[in-house]
């Protein structure tokens, strides 16, 4: 029996190298690659070999027969993403059958290549995809800065507590940590408590993966409002992050029944999930126990999800979307306050995204309160935010709509509308795109400066996509070590004393 990808799938492209049978698609160098949900496995040329459930760092991909309950629309999906194409073939120099083609090394440094010192800013994906790639294909000492007293980043602190599997691609970075050619600097805050040209002097070459920090606001009138909280704020809550108190997120509070969150992607539906749960379902999870311990108190019966464009523009991913839909202990529904939206879901065929609502409930959630006593997601699209409403708190949120601004009750509002970089003292900036300004990692103008993940392109993609962009830059770190632009001052010595040294 073939194998099939899940929704926990990162991205990171691990199963495509160890295929020997090209079966799993888009590869990296294929245009859809970073465009889809996920990665697929082609039953038609699947050899049921397992190298790809071996070497997954997220346990996403699993024999189809074993794929039941939530997880058993995967093969079908899975086969769907080949619907009208040719069975790829394996790859030239592919170990099909023994048939052993040569060894390939990425990464070949010359006999002279400088030993260098570098250090990398950022313990999360990005970061840690740098780290592993320098250690595992040079001869760099590097040294790991983050300035959280605890190394991890999104891994750890934007991962919701309840999908473990995906937590798990922790583990495999955690390993690096004790590598003899590692050191941890953690609870240091590069801009204030080390500057960026200070950096820059101690270390051959430094690499920024600072990610994107800040939530973009909304731009409409009331957002100076208590109870109005970016979600970075509300998933650092429940991940226990130590700078985010127990009380951060009011989930028992006065008039705290209806919660609104302000967009449709998957971070969206991870607060709506997290926020209508039952408590006891979250018990075994990673959730932090003083968020569990708020939630077991919590007030929220209706989590309303606010897109401004119809469903078939929803940012979620499918696998998140069947996930929720699989709940038992949940309502989910579609709210039908315009005819276009479920004019879409109607017309939408198998595959498209407004396909995923089909066979969902549709009502106007103002009208009609939730049923069996349940908790209940609404998700209701074509509503621009206009407005938050109240006087000193949140109380509630003016929404457009197909017959003129509605006014929903929500006692706490989440926006959860895309992340953004902030600039770096000494470092350029473009304000524009939220990103520091490079060509291929290197950062303009600062020779041995460079850049990776969301800081580098902007906020999007999976935590695997910057498996490949950590590629690109450690390639152009080492082509500038090759032509001699950094790695050239004789410090070796200075360096290790001073690396011991806390900063």
């Amino acid at each position: 029996m073939p194998y099939a990808i899940t929704q926990l799938c990162c991205t990171d492209a691990s199963c495509v190298t160890a295929c020997p049978v090209n079966c799993i698609h888009p590869t990296p160098d294929e245009p859809d690659f970073g465009t889809t949900d996920m990665l697929y496995v082609d039953p038609r040329t699947c050899i049921d070999c397992g190298a790809c459930a071996e070497v997954c760092p997220v346990d996403a991909v699993h024999p189809v027969e074993s794929l039941t309950g939530a997880l058993a629309d995967y093969p079908a999906i899975n086969a769907d993403y080949f619907a009208g194409t040719e069975p790829a073939g394996p790859p030239e120099g592919s170990p099909l059958f023994h048939d052993w083609g040569p060894v390939r090394f990425d990464r070949v440094l010359p006999a002279d290549f400088p030993e260098l010192d570098v250090a990398v800013v950022g313990s999360g994906p990005a970061g840690m995809y740098t780290v592993q790639d320098l250690l595992l294909h040079t001869t760099a000492r590097v040294t790991l800065y983050d300035r959280l007293p605890v190394a991890g980043g999104l891994v750890r602190f934007g991962v919701a507590p309840d999908h473990p599997d995906t937590k798990r691609i922790g583990e495999s970075f955690a390993r690096y940590h004790d590598h003899h050619r590692l050191r941890l600097r953690l609870g240091t805050d590069v801009g204030s408590d080390v500057g960026v040209d200070e950096l820059a002097r101690r270390h051959d070459a430094v690499v920024y993966a600072v990610g994107a920090p800040t939530s973009k606001t909304l731009g409409v009138p009331g957002e100076e409002l208590a109870g109005n909280l970016p979600s970075t704020t509300v998933v650092g809550w429940y991940n226990g992050h130590p700078e985010i108190g127990a009380g951060a997120v009011p989930v028992d509070g006065a008039g705290a029944e209806q919660v609104a969150v302000v967009g449709t992607g998957n971070v969206a539906l991870d607060v709506a999930r997290v926020l209508t749960a039952d408590p006891a379902r979250l018990a075994d999870s990673a959730i932090a126990p003083a968020a569990l311990e708020r939630l077991r108190s919590s007030r929220v019966r209706e989590v309303v999800l606010l897109g401004r464009r119809g469903p078939e523009h929803a940012a979620y991913t499918r696998g998140e979307l069947l996930a929720l839909r699989h709940r038992d202990d949940l309502e989910v529904v579609v709210d039908d306050h315009d005819p276009r939206v479920g004019e879409a879901i109607d017309a939408a065929a198998p595959g498209d995204h407004a396909a995923l609502l089909q066979g969902l409930r549709r009502v106007r959630s103002e009208d009609v309160p939730p049923t069996g006593g349940r908790r209940r997601i609404v998700l209701r699209f074509h509503a621009p935010t206009e407005a938050l409403l109240g006087d000193e708190h949140v109380a509630g949120i003016r929404v457009g709509g197909p017959d003129g601004p509605t006014e929903l009750r929500a006692g706490l509002v989440v926006r959860a509308v895309g992340h953004r970089g902030r600039p770096l003292a000494g470092l350029p900036f473009d304000e524009e795109t939220g990103t520091v300004p490079h060509h291929a990692g290197r950062v303009d103008g600062r020779t041995g400066t460079y850049v990776v993940g969301w800081i580098k392109r902007g906020p999007g993609g999976g935590i695997g996509m910057n498996r490949r962009d950590a590629a690109e830059t450690v390639a152009s770190l080492i082509e500038d070590g090759r032509s001699g632009l950094i790695g050239v001052r004789p410090r070796r010595g200075l360096l290790r004393r001073r690396a011991t040294r806390p900063v």
